[in-house]
């Protein structure tokens, strides 16, 4: 069975689209059509149900695709381990890192990072975190540097960089904003822009406050906390920003007995061997820590 093969075939699955799929890869949509072609050839069946523009698994495609991910991650983790018997630095590192954290965190660590060692290759993709940490399970990338997850993920470990204090905001034009203190029942009756549902943010707002999409009186949902910030400042409504982003034109609202705070920090598999280019990564991530 050829690797390439079922690199086509997980993109595909991933993308739900061939010429995604292709993009991905960096070849062409008939180059991709070939391997897949040559891999259920090679199983004597249909591993895709092509529905009009829709790309969709087939049962024996949904059966392959766990052992296919499995080999892919077990032959990345074999390249990687004998990598680093000879201690050099260097090579391709893939991670993965929100929008946020790759803005306002990691330009002094990858600055640090880049200029110690010149010989790797860094990939960064920006996802949301929960995707990122997905990304780290299922071995597409090395590392996720990200918010971390209230409950541990089976087979993922994590490490504390920096801590997040979050603070309730308004703008300081609201009318709300001169109010020295409010409750969470006043709090629930002004439009709120909040981070996406099952964010990792969102999960902690919620258990803050004692709310839910129910009781929540939602205008508008982003996982982009810049987008967030420039709608509170408007006056758009309320939300939840880290401390670190808030301006003169923006208002804390006091809630009595509320105060809660984001961990930040990197993800790696348990049961995959580290580059030594991910290894050094995580020394100067280290050297971050706040």
């Amino acid at each position: 069975m050829e690797i390439q093969n079922l690199s086509a075939f997980i993109s595909v699955s991933e993308k739900k689209s061939f010429s995604k799929a292709a993009e991905q890869l960096f070849i062409t949509q008939p180059a991709v059509s070939k391997r897949i072609s040559a891999l259920e050839k090679e199983l004597n069946i249909r591993l895709f149900d092509r529905i009009g523009k829709s790309v969709l698994l087939t049962e024996a495609g949904k059966t392959l695709l766990p052992s296919a991910l499995r080999i892919l991650a077990e032959l990345e983790d074999s390249k990687r381990a004998i990598g680093n018997l000879n201690e050099k630095v260097g090579g391709k590192l893939s991670i993965a890192t929100s929008h946020h954290i790759g803005l306002h965190r990691l330009p002094p660590v990858l600055r640090a990072f880049t200029r110690n060692h010149s010989e790797v290759d860094l990939d960064i993709r920006f996802m949301d975190s929960e995707e990122a940490c997905h990304c780290v399970l299922k071995g597409e990338v090395e590392l996720a540097i990200a918010t971390l997850p209230e409950n541990n993920w089976p087979q993922l470990q994590s490490q504390i960089i920096w801590h997040d204090p979050l603070d309730i905001v308004i703008s300081t034009q609201h009318p709300q904003a001169d109010l020295s203190q409010i409750s969470i029942k006043q709090l629930s009756k002004i439009p709120a822009i909040l981070p996406s549902q099952n964010t990792f943010t969102r999960e902690l707002l919620e258990q803050a406050l004692g709310l839910n999409q129910q009781n929540l009186n939602i205008a508008m949902e982003t996982n982009y906390l810049e987008t967030i910030k420039m709608m509170v400042s408007i006056g758009l409504g309320w939300s939840v920003l880290p401390v670190s982003m808030i301006t003169p034109d923006i208002a804390i609202m006091n809630i009595k007995g509320i105060g809660f705070e984001r961990l930040l920090g990197v993800v790696s598999h348990q049961h995959r061997t580290l580059s030594n280019a991910a290894k050094m990564l995580l020394l100067e991530l280290e050297k971050h820590k706040s």
